[in-house]
């Protein structure tokens, strides 16, 4: 594990020097590239902006942070290539790359502007972080928004809200909320020595910017209202404490679901296959089926961290399986 430097020498309370930041995220990076996490060149770029609909009367927009392209024999441990290929063709699909975009979704509802995790800022890697330049580019101001709400702690949902000039939020006049057990688990001072070596680097770089926020958070709980209609919903498994909100208004409803359904073939088709940077496998496929049945039963729109450009689409059943349709 690369040495966290921050420890060296003592800082302001609440701030984070940037190249310390920067030097512990390529560390991060380093190891994830030495140990087939992360490609080293296969990094995808993405034209997305902005996209906007309507949940009853509340407005979504959609901001994108970048995408990349992810190995699998990482993201699908103990798959072999050809039940893959074979899986994407009975969706009528050709098997590439494991793309992931990053959408960002914000809410105005109200007199709130609720920002649903923050992208992966500067310091992750280098086709992400595209975040800031197009909520900027959406005509919304970082002291506009009222409440931040974080899914759960990885660097991709996470570490875009720490300015990276300074060390604190980019939301100064924002309510920050997480579920207590993700912010327990990742607030732990050796929490680098609870995950596999590959994720050490950034369980470090997550830990610190939590630290610095950790004034700020507002811990929550599954069930939980944040605000008139967006409520947080348990989908635990691929982080300990991670969650989805549920947009509901004008007889509508939206589900941001975050992590709990990555990848838009595999995690419908094949909801019990194992996902590589699942915390707790068992817990998320079972998490993975029970949104599923949800979305398809009652027809709640999905809107996916991870789905293709710009996320949203409808759950449908096929066979014993589900199926992706994207609005």
């Amino acid at each position: 594990m690369a040495e966290d430097k921050s420890s060296r020498k003592p800082m302001m309370p609440g701030r984070t020097s940037h190249s310390i930041t920067r030097r512990t995220a390529v560390s991060s990076l380093s190891l994830l590239a030495g140990a087939g996490f992360l490609p080293r060149t296969a990094l995808a770029q993405s034209d997305a902006t902005v996209r906007r609909f309507k949940v009853g009367e509340c407005e979504i927009i959609v901001l994108s942070d970048g995408a990349i392209e992810l190995p699998p024999s990482v993201m699908l441990p103990g798959r072999e290539l050809v039940s893959i290929e074979q899986v994407f063709a009975a969706a009528g699909q050709k098997f590439s790359v494991l793309r992931s975009e990053v959408n960002v979704a914000v809410i105005k509802t109200g007199a709130d502007i609720i920002v649903v995790d923050a992208g992966a800022g500067p310091d992750f890697m280098p086709t992400l972080g595209r975040f800031q330049q197009n909520l900027e580019a959406a005509g919304i101001k970082p002291e506009a928004v009222t409440k931040v709400l974080f899914t759960h702690a990885h660097p991709d949902h996470l570490w875009g809200v720490v300015d990276p000039l300074g060390g604190d939020t980019m939301f100064e006049k924002a309510e920050h909320f997480m579920a207590t057990a993700e912010f327990e688990y990742w607030i732990q001072p050796d929490v680098d020595t609870r995950v596999p070596e590959a994720f050490r680097g950034m369980a470090v770089g997550t830990h610190r910017r939590l630290k610095s926020l950790a004034p700020r958070i507002k811990p929550t709980k599954p069930g939980q209202e944040i605000a008139p209609g967006i409520q947080i919903i348990d989908s635990g498994g691929h982080t300990p404490g991670h969650v989805s909100v549920l947009v509901r208004s004008g007889g509508e409803q939206l589900l941001i679901g975050s992590d709990v359904l990555t990848q838009q073939v595999i995690s419908f088709s094949e909801p019990g296959w194992r996902w590589g940077p699942d915390m707790d496998a068992e817990r998320a496929i079972a998490s993975r089926r029970r949104i599923l049945e949800q979305l398809a039963t009652e027809r709640i729109r999905l809107l996916g961290y991870h789905l293709p450009w710009p996320g949203l689409g409808r759950v449908e059943r096929k066979g014993n399986a589900y199926r992706f349709v994207q609005a």
